[in-house]
């Protein structure tokens, strides 16, 4: 089929579809305005029944959190499945010297590139720590704050170079925490059915209304959630660098170290 032929398929599904999508967007509600009562019940029930003041984490952790559980479980197949395609066929590189691909320059770190990497990774990491520790009484949580701490790597990655990034940052290890988030979630799930207490129930203090440790198996979970996060988006991060390595790496000229 001819790009002017494929064109034209694309404007006449256009046509068709705009009338029905115009329909649409007039049936829908004006911005801000409540369209079912699910909102109001979860922060009418959140605050009495788990003392806590993010109404998300309460959703995430506790009102749907099968669901999360699920969606855990979806991430860490999803990273176990890259990490398998991706090393199974270049296999683990564990050389601390960065591949040079034909045609790429290579250029030095300034200084103020290295400075302003380290700050910016130092405040990210304690940004990202702050939203998995405050994740049941505050915006964020285990997810963003995990993702927000594996930002911070690659920011160690861009100030260090290859070298020192790649001793610091270790597949094990890695492998441990994100195996350890998922099992910690599936645990503190699991535990009350074996005293009779269905799924996910809280068996733990729930602590005061706003306080730091207050929620219960929630902090369980959120920690469990961040832990899983963090290891597993490093994971990715590290399996992707590992993928512009040359394979012969020790014949690789001194200025590929950089």
């Amino acid at each position: 089929m001819s790009p002017g032929l494929r064109s034209l398929l694309l404007l006449l599904a256009l046509a068709l579809l705009a009338p029905f999508a115009w329909h649409v967007a007039k049936a829908l509600p004006q911005f801000g305005s409540p369209t079912a009562a699910y909102g109001a019940t979860v922060n009418a029930l959140g605050p009495p029944l788990r003392h806590v003041s993010n109404m998300v984490a309460a959703v995430n952790f506790d009102f749907r959190a099968l669901d999360t559980l699920g969606e855990e479980s979806m991430l860490f197949c999803a990273v176990t499945g890259a990490v398998v395609l991706l090393r199974g066929t270049r296999g683990e590189g564990t050389t601390q010297r960065a591949g040079l691909i034909p045609g790429r320059a290579v250029l030095a770190r300034s200084d103020a590139q290295v400075l302003v990497c380290r700050i910016a990774c130092t405040l990210t990491m304690l940004f990202g720590l702050y939203m998995v520790l405050h994740g049941t009484v505050t915006p964020g949580g285990g997810f963003q704050g995990g993702v927000i701490i594996a930002s911070a790597v690659l920011l160690l990655y861009l100030a260090e170079g290859y070298g020192p990034w790649r001793r610091l940052i270790r597949s094990p290890l890695l492998d441990v925490l994100e195996s350890l988030g998922v099992l910690l979630f599936v645990g503190a799930g699991a535990a009350p059915l074996l005293s009779g207490h269905a799924a996910m129930s809280n068996l733990m203090p729930l602590g005061h209304f706003r306080d730091l440790f207050s929620g219960g198996v929630m902090l369980v979970t959120n920690f469990a959630v961040g832990l899983a996060v963090a290891a597993g988006f490093v994971m990715l991060l590290l399996e992707f660098l590992e993928e512009t390595r040359a394979l012969q790496s020790d014949s690789l000229p001194d200025e590929a170290q950089r």
